[in-house]
């Protein structure tokens, strides 16, 4: 039998590589972001053309490349961080094993400048898809400049896959924001399609937060900073009311390298337990300083999981750390010491002196059971036989039309202790009463209780009214009838960039909803109308929602965009939990659900109502 074992060529090695280092155009952004910052660039530059599909450019003023280091750079495994295998144990830079550029040039056309600040003459290399167009000498500006053209162009299956060009930027400004924070002393440029996305400063880690995430988180942070033989960990934490429900400003980094690490993020999350919103998830950037040979940055092709050596003992001073600083800064109740000297201490008297007892003012006409004889209509709360023999005289009432089913579902029968003039009555709502149709009771300020004939039904306040706002935004799409309804004040607030890019991507379909929301430039937005079937104080908060929803999207969102936009501003808009509703309110609730298409289902699929059956309660009271 022949032989069938043989070795791959470059070329496909190369693809099969770039499978686990280039997942998307963010992948490549990241890996040559990072060899510009370990080659000691102070300015880094990316341009992008439609996400990163047509053009990833990536330019800095570091140290540069010879004509042969440029040309070993895209060869597999080659790299000037490591030489022998004690190195992977004292990694101090971002790239290190060498295959980043082999995985780029194997699935995309890419040209390399690159000229040494000591030489007169650089370096241009093209390789297309693993094989090599020319290498030439050129003149060009000092550092390094990478341009990566067609990217997938050779893999129609991978570039099938990616996302729209809103989600792939969201990623690449992701990535952005993981090195940008770490290098505060870095600046950056990101430009997509001719449209400035960051233009970042040298500065501090406060300083680039804010460049980053917006002016309001300025007044947000809270710093972290403790020293420790184990460890270092200093940066800031936000305070608990404004964490967000969904994750995006969560950061750790660990000798100035983006991790992700769950273990330490429980640890955060128990430092700040019973003072977060329900639901809630902080903000922090926290930096931790330990020595290269106490974690372990290969063990993920990404290198974002890192492994500790004394992960427990790291936990529980992140635990205590940001503890400490939240209450240092007055977020967790604590005891203020420093009012101690405004306690008035009394001064010793010579024994000479007379002492006067306090004076105790008595009402001797005092009576404790005087409100409880208020309450039960003037009975004694000690002799509790009135009261025993007011219920006892009406007990028949509660088995009265017993098995009568539409008596039931007319009234409620409670008996209740009333004052002595009402004694002898008992509670009954009559839906003739107060409404056209059913009983309702609203209950824990949550869910709307009705009476039907096989038993009880359930149906919760807000998911009945994203469904029927659902609807409601469904018909004026369809119709394409925009009602707004204009603010008399409109509103101003700034995003964050991938907050911002986001929101540009649903202007149209907003603005089809009646919203009418202007971009001032600059992730700048203001608010001058709103739809006008919305009675909602705050539009903002309506916006700031959408957003959440959108990012925590598991599906694309330009799929059916317009529908996912209607409910997630219908679960944005729909009346709160614990929010108390008058009878008016629940009654025109409860005809608008059953008038809905698919009143028994949220936007999001969620059951809105149940019933419960009358065995039930029978099986409960056995």
């Amino acid at each position: 039998m022949s032989d069938i074992i043989q070795l791959l060529p470059d070329s496909v090695a190369n693809q099969i590589a770039a499978g686990e280092v280039i997942q998307r155009p963010a992948s490549v952004v990241k890996e040559l972001v990072e060899n510009a910052i370990d080659a000691g660039a102070s300015q880094i530059k990316i341009n992008l053309k439609d996400a990163g599909r047509t053009l990833i450019q990536v330019s800095d003023n570091g140290c540069g490349m010879s004509d042969t280091d440029a040309r070993m750079a895209f060869e597999r495994h080659a790299t000037s961080k490591i030489k022998e295998a004690n190195d992977l144990f004292a990694i101090r830079t971002m790239g290190f094993r060498g295959e980043a550029l082999a995985s780029i040039a194997a699935i995309a056309d890419v040209e390399l400048h690159t000229q040494q600040h000591d030489q007169e003459i650089g370096t241009l290399i093209h390789i297309n898809g693993s094989k090599v167009i020319k290498q030439e000498a050129t003149r060009c500006s000092c550092g390094t400049n990478f341009m990566v053209k067609n990217l997938f162009f050779n893999v129609p299956a991978r570039r099938k896959f990616l996302k729209s060009n809103a989600t792939e930027l969201k990623h690449i400004i992701n990535e952005i924001q993981r090195v940008a924070l770490a290098s505060p002393e870095i600046s950056f440029s990101l430009i997509h399609n001719q449209q400035t996305v960051y233009e970042l400063g040298q500065g501090n880690i406060k300083k680039r937060i804010v460049a980053l995430f917006g002016k309001n988180s300025a007044q947000n942070l809270i710093p972290v900073n403790t020293d420790t033989s184990l460890v270092k960990i200093s940066g800031y934490i936000g305070q608990p009311k404004h964490a967000r429900k969904t994750f995006g400003e969560q950061f750790f980094f660990v000798n100035k390298r983006y991790m992700r690490h769950p273990f330490f993020h429980r640890a955060v999350m128990q430092a700040y337990e019973k003072i977060l919103p329900p639901d809630g998830i902080p903000s922090y950037f926290l930096f931790f300083e330990v020595k290269p040979e106490d974690i372990d940055i290969n063990i993920h092709p990404t290198k974002t999981e890192i492994k500790f050596e004394s992960e427990s003992a790291i936990w529980q001073m992140i635990k205590a750390t940001v503890r400490e600083s939240l209450g240092k800064y007055n977020v967790v109740p604590s005891i203020d010491f420093d009012q101690a000297g405004s306690i008035d201490i009394p001064i010793a008297r010579k024994s000479s002196e007379s002492v006067e007892p306090p004076k105790i003012e008595i009402d001797p006409t005092y009576n404790p059971f005087e409100e409880e004889k208020k309450f039960s209509g003037g009975s004694s709360f000690s002799s509790g036989s009135t009261n025993q023999k007011s219920q006892s005289q009406h007990w028949e009432k509660l088995y009265r039309d017993f098995n009568t089913d539409e008596q039931e579902e007319e009234s409620f029968n409670f008996p209740i202790t009333q004052p002595e003039e009402q004694a002898s009555r008992t509670l009954e709502i009559k839906h003739e009463e107060q409404y056209s149709g059913k009983t309702f009771i609203q209950f824990k300020n949550k869910y709307i209780l009705t009476p039907v004939k096989s038993g009880l039904m359930v149906i919760d306040q807000k998911r009945a009214h994203e469904r029927i706002l659902f609807e409601n935004f469904m018909a004026i799409l369809e119709s394409e009838e925009t009602v707004s309804q204009q603010q008399l004040f409109p509103h101003t607030f700034d995003l964050n960039a991938a907050d911002a890019e986001t929101l540009r991507s649903v202007l149209d379909d907003l603005k089809a909803l009646g919203f009418d929301i202007r971009d001032f430039g600059n992730n700048s937005f203001i608010i001058n109308g709103t739809p006008g079937m919305l009675d909602n104080s705050s539009p903002l908060e309506i916006i700031e929602s959408l957003l959440e929803d959108i990012k925590s999207s598991a599906t694309n969102f330009k799929e059916k965009a317009r529908e996912k936009v209607a409910a997630s501003l219908a679960g944005a808009s729909a009346v709160s939990y614990g929010y108390t509703m008058k009878q008016e309110e629940i009654n025109q609730l409860i005809d608008q659900l059953f008038a809905c298409s698919t009143p028994n289902f949220s936007p999001t699929g969620k059951q809105v109502l149940t019933i419960m059956p009358l065995e039930h309660f029978e099986k409960l009271l056995k």
